[in-house]
């Protein structure tokens, strides 16, 4: 099985193909190329290398827009790396070097493109620096189901009492643009989503006057913050008033963005599917969903 560039240009050239299996438009593969192709060439170069660029053994993917082409379809798609070797023409092997290589190179793309979101915030001067013009926003815990550890220790750091299963978490932070501005780093599902917020420092560095949206995982924030708007809880045995549904649908009309902006980063099978690589490299899935889905927003406006 051979992998060409004419297997590119047909998927480029249709839309729904190119969301499908790419999960980003022919304008937006083509404006990622131009930087992802300078940063190969610079990655290239900075190795000591023992041969002049292209000597050694020629693999299946050889161009930037073929290795591009390969890390979108990976992280669209989230295949098995024999699945993957089989569609690629190559070995599970090869594959697995290609997706821990390509990754990397694909992240530092984005953060050129300045597309990347915060992984934390360090002071509530930095918020104004780095999102200018933003007076509200809207924070939620985002999880991925990951297989049953082996271990028992593991089994019950990773097992999350609101999901019923094994995941992994992240804390996003939002606009109303459903521009996602931080992204905490990927943590076991058993901590609760105030508890990782507080572990990241999240809300005393956001500014005193910023609205601030969440749901009720997040009880307790109110004490950091004077500006927290979060849905009432009905009282066990009790029942809530007309003005405080009134007040819940307001809420939630707010909040949709973040839940927009996770839909949006779940459009890339790796953060959505069941987790299947070892622990760490799940951080880097989710940073370039999550970049690439802020790149389409941009790509949009």
């Amino acid at each position: 099985m051979t992998f060409s560039p004419m297997n590119i240009n047909k998927v480029l050239n249709n839309p729904r193909l190119a969301q499908a299996i790419l999960g980003v438009s022919r304008k937006e593969f083509l404006s990622l190329l131009e930087t992802f192709e300078q940063i190969l060439y610079e990655h290239r170069d900075s190795k000591n290398r023992k041969r002049i660029v292209g000597g050694g053994a020629k693999g299946n993917i050889k161009s930037a827009q073929q290795k591009l082409f390969y890390i979108l379809f990976y992280i669209k798609n989230y295949p098995t790396y024999d699945t993957a070797a089989f569609i690629f023409g190559s070995s599970k092997s090869r594959t697995h070097g290609w997706t821990q290589a390509i990754l990397p190179l694909l992240e530092k793309t984005l953060g050129r493109k300045v597309v990347l979101p915060q992984r934390q915030l360090a002071s509530p001067e930095e918020f104004f620096r780095k999102f200018p013009g933003v007076k509200e926003v809207m924070i939620d815990g985002v999880e991925r189901p990951t297989h049953r550890p082996k271990k028992e220790k593991t089994q019950k750091k990773h097992y999350s009492g609101k999901k019923k299963r094994h995941t992994r978490k992240n804390i996003v932070m939002t606009d109303p643009t459903k521009k996602i501005l931080v992204l905490t780093p990927s943590k076991h599902g058993k901590v609760h989503d105030k508890r990782l917020t507080d572990k990241n420092i999240l809300m005393p560095n956001i500014p005193k006057d910023i609205d601030v949206y969440t749901d009720t995982g997040f009880l307790g924030v109110q004490k950091e913050h004077g500006n927290v708007f979060m849905p009432k809880k009905k009282p066990r045995n009790g029942f809530l008033t007309q003005e405080e549904k009134e007040i819940n649908k307001i809420i939630s009309f707010f909040r949709i963005g973040v839940e927009h902006a996770i839909g949006g980063m779940k459009r890339f099978r790796c953060v959505s599917d069941t987790y299947r690589n070892r622990n760490g490299i799940d951080d880097g899935f989710a940073l370039v969903s999550a970049g690439l889905w802020n790149f389409h927003l941009e790509m949009q406006g």
